[in-house]
């Protein structure tokens, strides 16, 4: 005797990360050039130990690092976006649509651009400005081992078999930890990057850090 089987054919889309790679190198070009234009065939040890006094092109060198930061970030970040806004969605100039990466990668621009301007201002408000390329010169280093980090989690999530969502958990604790390392790097750095009263330091904190991360993430997930 025969029994009947129940076959159903399901159609399934092989996922396509070749833009990945094309993104990533992008980024390897960005530093190859950095490193071989602007800092003199610097390796990434002698990049990351320079001294102020020798360094130059410091505002290129921070703009480049956080091209990356956001493109990188934007990788990975896009695949647990739930919806691209619909009001969004319906701007397509020349008949292009945003996806979800150009979505969360202009946000991410616009968050940093942003808080990049409001930062200048308060330290030009506060009588720190002789400080600002200093600030700029340090913080690029903190962020282009970030973005080296995110490089390496942007392979590892898109060419390695992984548990998505189960990943996502293990994002949020590391960009936590990055958050609050990024907190201490700045208060104890030894170049003194923050204004040195204690309420201008909270100030900054509070105003630019807590609240316009919190800002994107309603923006993002909300």
């Amino acid at each position: 005797m025969i029994s009947n089987l129940n076959i159903n054919n399901y159609i399934r889309f092989t996922e396509n990360n070749d833009w990945v790679i094309i993104l990533l190198l992008c980024c390897a070009f960005v530093y190859v050039f950095m490193m071989v234009s602007l800092h003199r065939d610097s390796n990434i040890r002698t990049f990351l130990q320079q001294e102020f006094s020798d360094s130059s092109n410091g505002f290129v060198s921070w703009t480049l690092v956080s091209l990356v930061v956001c493109l990188t970030s934007s990788a990975l970040i896009s695949q647990y976006i739930p919806i691209v806004p619909k009001f969004i969605a319906e701007v397509q100039p020349f008949g292009l649509q945003l996806n979800k990466f150009g979505f969360t990668f202009y946000c991410i621009v616009l968050f940093y651009l942003l808080k990049a301007i409001l930062s200048f201002l308060f330290y030009q408000s506060v009588g720190f400005s002789r400080r600002w390329p200093m600030f700029c010169f340090t913080i690029t280093r903190f962020y282009f081992v970030l973005s080296l980090i995110l490089i390496v989690l942007c392979i590892s999530h898109y060419y390695f078999p992984t548990d998505k969502a189960e990943a996502l958990f293990y994002y949020l604790i590391f960009f936590a930890i990055a958050f609050i390392f990024k907190l201490f790097y700045y208060l104890f750095h030894k170049n003194h990057i923050l204004p040195t009263e204690w309420y201008y330091k909270f100030l900054y904190i509070c105003t630019l850090q807590f609240i316009p991360l919190t800002a994107l993430w309603k923006v993002l997930f909300f």
